[in-house]
Order: C-alpha cells, then structure tokens, then sequence
C-alpha cells in the first residue's frame, strides 16, 4: 500500500505467545484464555494466541492446544500460532487454528541458534508445511527474523532480505512479516526496506514486528508507517523478547503505538482504554513489571484538574 493510503493501520498482538514464552512464572491456562478472551474485544486484528513448538524447549507454552480449545473466538479476529515444523503445522492445524506464523531468521547464525537448523533447511519445512496444507483453509504468513539486524553477523544485506521474501512467495506464504528481532533496526534502514519489499511486492500483506531492545521501537513504527506498512505485530506492557540475543528486551509496546498512531490521527481500529486495562493485569500475571509508558501515565488527552484550583496550590519552582 502507498505510503499516501487511508490512514488505517492492523494491530496484531503477540503478547501472549512472544510475551508469556519468555516468563519465568507459569500463567495457569484459565488465566490465558480471560486474558485473551478479553483482548478479542479490543479491536486487535490478530492475536497471536501461542506457539506449537516442543513443551521441553517452551515449557511456558505448554498448554497451546488447551488455550485454543477454550478461547472464544470472536467474528473479525484472526487467530495466529507460530509453527517451527511440519508435526507443529500438524498440532496447530488440529487446534483449528486460522493462521500458521512460520518463521525463520535471515542470518544464518541466528537461525541455527533459534530453530536449531539451516535457513535451507528451514525453507524446506515451509516447502512441507505449505504442500501439506495447500488445500485446507488456513492463512501462511512467513516470517523473516533479524531482518535488520543479528547479534552475531550484524547487519543483514537487504538483498538477502528480499530473497528470501520471494523464496517465502514462491513457496505459498499469503503474507510476510519482517521482524527487529533483535532490536537492531534504525528509522532510515526501516523505511529503506519496507520501501525496497513494497515496490518488489506491492500488493503484499506486509507486517511489521519490532523489539524496543535500544530503545528505536516507536521511530520504527513510524518510519515503517511513513514507507507504507500497515500492519504492525505489538505487545502489551511491552514483554517478551528473544533468548537467543544477548541483552535482548521487550517487544514494542502494543499500548504505547496505538496511542501514538492515535495521536497522529491514524486509525488503529481498536479500543485504547481496553489495551491499557489490559496491560494494566499484566504485572500480577508475569511477577514483575513492565515497560509500557501509556498505562502508567495515562493518554495525552486524559487532563487533570489545575493545581492553582487546589487549596494546597503548587510550588512550581520545585517543578521546572
């Protein structure tokens, strides 16, 4: 889409499959599905609900085919589990979910550490997993991680990036998402390749995912935006990272860029008050706190009352 289009963007939240895999405490089950019954009346347009991988290597995803058993599933929400294989694309499509997030890393380093396999090896899952459900009525979005960056190689040649969008289409994926795993990327590099993706592709379903690990998430967002983007991955209360980045932190915080874009006058078809009320449970659920800003300091147009109207007034030279 033009970077000119409707002032309309898809939030796509990802909080409880790349939020709660990284927790250290157990979320019981019933506690996932309130959770995530509740956000299915936010307005998200996907919800990423959890991951089919072995429970030995993502123990706090345990429970993937007992959460999608017992969500309700609401008219208008896409309901998305990350794949790593074909016997995952197999317990996921069981789980009668309505979308695949097959992932694999555009650094070769990474992709080994994350999926512990080749990119070539990769792809030929992707390869078995889009022959095998070609015909069933479930979306593939393809993934490509550290698209801007990899801890251990550094930037990654755009290139490459595109290359693997074309391998991703070639094999059957309906859309792509570019992910800053590891919180690598810049505006610039950001509006460089969404730019670069959309004139190679540009009628391609295109997301966005981005970590705040340097703190660049929201100039990401924006950049993107300004390239053409409209679809965005978030995380509410900003949790969630990867294990296998040194230094690694959150996710972009889903509240604080739909506040942004509401500020910006771009529609983000979702209810803020309901992610801030949200995101608002998630220190109790998780045992610490988290990052977002919006949820502790409420939207720019909540005002209060004038302290000059208090009795007690204010010393505003304590208060430069």
């Amino acid at each position: 889409m033009p970077a000119d289009g409707p002032k309309r963007v898809f939030i796509n939240e990802v909080s409880t499959r790349d939020g709660f895999q990284m927790e250290l405490r157990w979320i019981e089950t019933d506690e996932k599905v309130r959770f995530i019954d509740d956000l299915s009346l936010s307005g998200v347009a996907k919800i990423e609900v959890s991951s089919f991988v072995s429970w030995k290597a993502v123990p706090a995803l345990a429970d993937a085919s007992d959460v999608f058993a017992r969500i309700q599933r609401r008219a208008g929400v896409i309901y998305v589990a990350l794949v790593p294989n074909l016997r995952g694309a197999e317990r996921a499509a069981a789980a009668e979910v309505d979308e695949m997030n097959l992932v694999m890393s555009s650094s070769e380093t990474h992709n080994r550490a994350n999926m512990r396999m080749t990119c070539a090896q990769s792809l030929g899952n992707f390869r078995d997993i889009t022959t095998g459900f070609a015909s069933k009525t479930i979306t593939l979005n393809g993934t490509i991680a550290t698209a801007f960056g990899c801890p251990f190689e550094g930037a990654q040649d755009p290139a490459r990036v595109l290359g693997f969008a074309e391998r991703y289409l070639e094999i059957g994926m309906a859309g792509i998402t570019l992910a800053d795993t590891t919180g690598m990327a810049n505006p610039r590099q950001v509006e460089d390749l969404v730019a670069a993706i959309l004139r190679r592709f540009p009628e391609l379903p295109l997301t966005l995912h981005f970590h705040n690990t340097r703190g660049m998430g929201l100039a990401n967002v924006v950049a993107a935006y300004d390239a053409g983007a409209r679809s965005f991955d978030g995380s509410l209360g900003g949790i969630g990272g990867c294990p296998f980045a040194p230094g690694a932190t959150g996710n972009v915080c889903t509240e604080d860029f739909v506040h942004m874009f509401e500020c910006m006058g771009v529609d983000t078809g979702t209810q803020l008050d309901a992610l801030v009320a949200l995101s608002r449970r998630l220190p109790a659920m998780v045992g610490h706190d988290v990052s977002g800003q919006v949820a502790k300091a409420g939207a720019v147009w909540n005002l209060h009352p004038s302290p000059l109207l208090s009795p007690a007034g204010c010393d505003t030279a304590a208060h430069p």
